[in-house]
């Protein structure tokens, strides 16, 4: 292997992902160009495609969808010229995961909420169903 270019084991321990899942990823055209292959057929990866995976990774821990992805994959891999698309793709996705906050930071709230009123039951000695 060339400096700056990865085996499918180093990309796995770098991006956190299976070596099931890399190969998933590529079939499903999740990564904006082609993976090369060195002489034996293994995978050869660059710098640049950790970068994008590990980004993708974060898509999916936001909740963005395989397609999404794929769809933004594509249109990086297609170069200049999309950019239009690709920022409302984002926009969107970002909308969804500020929605997602603020339900979460409700649902954070409620438990805090019990989390003192627990706290107040125990440490006043109660004894009953404090919910």
């Amino acid at each position: 292997m060339a400096d700056g270019e990865y085996g499918i084991g180093e990309v796995a321990r770098r991006t956190g992902l299976s070596v099931h899942t890399l190969r998933l990823y590529e079939r499903a055209g999740l990564l904006a160009g082609e993976v090369r292959r060195d002489g034996h057929g293994r995978r050869l990866y660059t710098a640049w495609d950790v970068e994008w995976l590990t980004n993708c990774v974060k898509f999916r821990a936001t909740g963005m969808p395989l397609t999404t992805i794929a769809q933004l994959a594509r249109l990086v891999g297609e170069g200049s010229g999309n950019e239009a698309e690709r920022l409302e793709l984002l926009r969107e996705h970002r909308r969804r995961v500020l929605d997602q906050l603020d339900r979460m930071q409700d649902c954070l709230e409620l438990i805090d909420n019990k989390v003192a009123s627990y706290e107040r039951h125990l440490a006043a000695g109660a004894t009953g169903n404090p919910w």
